[in-house]
């Protein structure tokens, strides 16, 4: 951190790690430098202008179409909206909507006065945001109409909120503001947003990212590997509030001039829709969608379609095989995490190897060490370890001791490296459940569980799924004036969908007499998965 910083407000520079403590960064890789001060709203807007012109349609979504020049506008509105409300560089600023042009304005406006935009999914209910909330201490935040039930519940939320969407007059609010307005000159390293991801204990993490780091994943990832161009269209599913989706429908397309269609639904019958309808050439999303269109496709016309990239669970060689006998496309396999941002393993082209996630994204180096640190033989699985330009910066944690190690950040998956430099999954180190595409930390399930006064002990634990990668099963001991039965494991499950995102519910849900424990008490989950 060279740099003057631009933040008024400097809780987050302050809640930075020590540098000592920082994975290495490799920053002079040759796609990837970058001047000491910069704005990653400015390069996404203005300076793709330049390139692309102002008439190019930038986003496509349930607003409707927006040219590159419409959305610089509706941006420099609600910059000038943010700046009349009191904020200023450094604040905290949460963003509670669907994946539509509304919320990508607002994100760009809050890097471009200098704030730091905190990503939630409309998914999450009040004690995660609460967390979130406590963790970032948000003190501005837009919620959807739609989705303020349980943000208004947020106990500890003292800030300001502003309501968007279709039910809202916010439009209007922001209808005089000026169209025109001068961006924040930030700092390379200035924090610009906070990614949330669960942790295996239960409590969320936040990663904290500069604008550098913004523009590094579509100047690694997408330039070398997506290979896109301005006449290319994306499209794909996961929520922007995730980095797969924040990178794949807003960074990378708006960093080279395409065009985003953005969905508030993309269940996969919906998703492959639009695919066709926009004639999308580009698309992101899990393995469990792909294997979900894959009954869907007949008779459709894809022709278009030249790159499907799959992230946020293992790819199945089953599922690469089944989509390349369907469309002849070559699905990109990957590997990211929030702690690097985006993706940096990875292949396209010629260079994928089916049942391979693939081989480091240029800028990035990657090795597979054991309990020891040390690198272990090609063929003999061990902890992936990897540096970049991006890395692991946690907010106030002390976790971030246990994810980087040596300069390196260990991101919890056993990996297997061949001679010929490839990387391939094996499983996780951890006890996270990822189903698809989500992290679901096995400790927050249980916490929901144990707040239903049924419940005496709980486990859970990840367990294979043909559809969907894991599924998050329960084993419950229930309190002894309790009996098991059908409808009281629908109650418990129905309990879990309304303490936290209704996707981390145990599918499978079983009740038992008690739970295997060391002789300490101590739980022993790995002796259910045997």
């Amino acid at each position: 951190m060279a740099s003057k910083s631009a933040h008024i407000d400097t809780f987050a520079r302050k809640s930075l790690p020590e540098v000592s403590l920082w994975p290495d960064l490799i920053l002079n890789h040759e796609s990837a430098t970058y001047p000491e001060y910069l704005n990653t709203s400015y390069e996404l807007l203005e300076k793709t202008i330049e390139k692309v012109g102002e008439n190019k349609t930038a986003l496509i979504a349930a607003e409707g179409a927006f040219t590159y020049s419409q959305l610089l506008k509706l941006v420099n509105q609600i910059a000038n909206f943010l700046c009349a409300e009191g904020v200023v560089p450094g604040n905290r600023v949460a963003i509670r909507c669907p994946n539509n042009a509304t919320s990508v304005a607002i994100w760009l406006a809050i890097l471009r006065v200098g704030a730091i935009a905190v990503t939630t999914i409309p998914l999450q209910r009040t004690l995660e945001l609460e967390k979130i909330v406590a963790i970032g201490q948000v003190q501005f935040a837009f919620v959807d109409s739609r989705f303020t039930a349980e943000w208004n519940a947020v106990s500890n939320y003292q800030g300001k909120t502003y309501v968007v969407g279709v039910e809202s007059d916010f439009t209007t609010k922001i209808s005089n503001q000026p169209t025109s307005f001068t961006p924040c000159v930030t700092a390379a390293d200035d924090v610009s947003i906070l990614a949330f991801t669960s942790g295996s204990t239960g409590l969320p993490k936040a990663t904290m990212h500069f604008h550098r780091d913004l523009l590094t994943i579509a100047d690694t990832f997408s330039k070398h590997i997506v290979k896109p161009t301005k006449d290319d269209v994306f499209c794909g599913s996961p929520p922007i509030a995730f980095t797969f989706g924040l990178g794949g429908l807003v960074i990378f397309p708006l960093r080279i001039g395409a065009t985003s269609v953005l969905l508030e639904n993309a269940a996969p019958p919906v998703l492959l829709e639009k695919i066709i309808e926009h004639r999308v050439t580009c698309l992101f999303t899990a393995p469990t969608a792909y294997r979900a269109m894959l009954s869907l496709l007949p008779g459709k016309d894809l022709s278009h379609l030249r790159r499907c990239v799959s992230a946020g669970e293992h790819l199945p060689l089953a599922t690469w095989n089944a989509w390349f006998e369907a469309t002849g496309i070559k699905l990109i396999d990957g590997i990211g995490a929030t702690e690097l941002l985006h993706i940096f393993i990875s292949a396209s082209d010629e260079e994928i190897m089916p049942g391979m996630t693939g081989k480091p994204v240029p800028g990035y180096q990657a090795k597979i060490v054991d309990g020891n640190f040390k690198e272990v033989p090609d063929g003999n699985p061990g902890l992936l370890a990897v540096k970049g330009p991006t890395g692991c910066r946690y907010l106030n944690d002390e976790r971030q001791k246990n994810y980087v190690q040596q300069g390196w950040n260990l991101t919890g998956d056993i990996y297997t490296r061949t001679a010929e430099g490839y990387f391939k999954y094996e499983s996780r180190a951890d006890d996270m459940i990822i189903s698809s595409g989500y992290n679901i930390a096995a400790p927050e399930v249980e916490n929901a569980l144990l707040l239903h006064n049924s419940v005496a002990e709980v486990a859970v634990i990840g367990t294979a799924d043909a559809d969907r990668g894991m599924v998050v099963t329960a084993y419950v001991v229930l309190r002894s004036e309790f009996l098991p039965s059908d409808e009281l494991r629908k109650e418990l499950q129905d309990h879990v969908k309304n303490k936290i995102a209704p996707f981390k519910y145990p599918r499978i849900l079983n009740f038992v007499e008690s739970l295997p424990k060391t002789t300490t008490g101590k739980l022993q989950r790995f002796r259910l998965k045997s």
